[in-house]
């Protein structure tokens, strides 16, 4: 396997294999429980204002830092409340983008230099009209004035108190759960896990406990990145030799569902969200490269042959979208 990782990168493997060198970070964390608790009461008690907009707000997030499967999850929920009638629009972060004013609205040709990877991929896979920008509440009143939006979604806005929302959904990765269980910088999580009690909805990517959902993501299908392609069985290139590459929180996961369908890999592993160059594809022996779709998101400009993407397809349990809908009743 070959590594680009970055710093950033070596310390979330730490977190997650539990590395005992990291207690020494533990009076940080107890300094940054204190912190993230102390806001949260000021919002708690009204000395921090809590927006609440004219439409119902759901907001997808995660406790722990690193990839668990919450963009696909917003992805099959805008899909879902499509089908049921209503008219969601999407909000996030934009992580990554570097455009000088915010916020920002997305469409599926956006440039991901610009308004981020996962925005790019989440207008172009749903079809909703999407904004970005670090104020989540700017975000979506920019979609409610300009868009004919019913309903909010915000992808990874668990933490972003400022926006007052009515349904919370937590996704945690199904083998790695909360790491060590410390909080920053000691360990992955955004906020203790005590947290996940105040949520609505908790959601697995893979096998849950008593009261979580199980979200079954799967890798059926690979697209040309260049686009003008019809879709090819991913077992089609079963027992041939690939070059895989991930810039995603937990390429791992993407890694052994290619290995699962058959392909051999060369891993190339890169940070989340890194801005690929196109040397960074150029192996030199002509096998295909395999990529994720927000991966993919970036590299279409560099109109390389032989580069394919495999989208994430996820299948939910009848029970958590009849208890979205239900939830969604109880807030009209």
């Amino acid at each position: 396997m070959r590594s680009n990782r970055s710093g950033q990168q070596w310390l979330v493997d730490s977190w997650y294999r539990r590395r005992p060198w990291l207690l020494l970070l533990s009076p940080l964390s107890l300094l940054y429980r204190v912190a993230i608790s102390l806001r949260r009461l000021l919002y708690t008690a009204g000395l921090l204002t809590m927006h609440r907009l004219p439409v119902p707000v759901i907001v997808v997030g995660n406790l722990a830092v690193g990839g668990t499967g919450k963009t696909p999850l917003v992805a099959w929920l805008a899909e879902y409340l499509k089908q049921a009638g209503h008219r969601p629009g999407i909000v996030a972060r934009g992580y990554g983008g570097r455009a000088g004013d915010w916020p920002q609205q997305v469409r599926p040709d956006s440039d991901p230099v610009m308004v981020g990877d996962e925005a790019v991929l989440l207008a172009g896979r749903s079809g909703c009209p999407m904004a970005v920008g670090p104020d989540r509440v700017a975000a979506a009143r920019s979609l409610l004035e300009h868009r004919d939006c019913d309903l909010i979604l915000s992808d990874d806005g668990l933490q972003h108190y400022a926006l007052q929302r009515d349904i919370e959904i937590a996704v945690i990765d199904g083998v790695r759960r909360f790491g060590n269980g410390f909080c920053l910088p000691a360990g992955p999580l955004r906020e203790p896990v005590k947290r996940l009690a105040r949520v609505d909805l908790v959601v697995v990517n893979g096998l849950g406990n008593r009261g979580e959902y199980p979200m079954t993501m799967r890798l059926t299908s690979l697209y040309d990145v260049q686009g003008g392609e019809e879709a090819r069985d991913l077992r089609s290139f079963r027992g041939q030799s690939v070059h895989a590459v991930a810039g995603i929180g937990n390429p791992e996961r993407f890694f052994a569902a290619l290995r699962q369908a058959g392909l051999r890999l060369e891993e190339h592993v890169f940070p989340d969200h890194h801005l690929f160059a196109r040397g960074d594809l150029d192996f030199g022996d002509g096998r295909p490269v395999i990529m994720t779709e927000k991966d993919a998101v970036k590299c279409r400009v560099f109109g390389m042959r032989n580069c394919w993407y495999a989208p994430a397809t996820i299948e939910m349990p009848r029970e958590f979208a009849t208890r979205v809908s239900t939830l969604l009743t109880d807030a009209a």
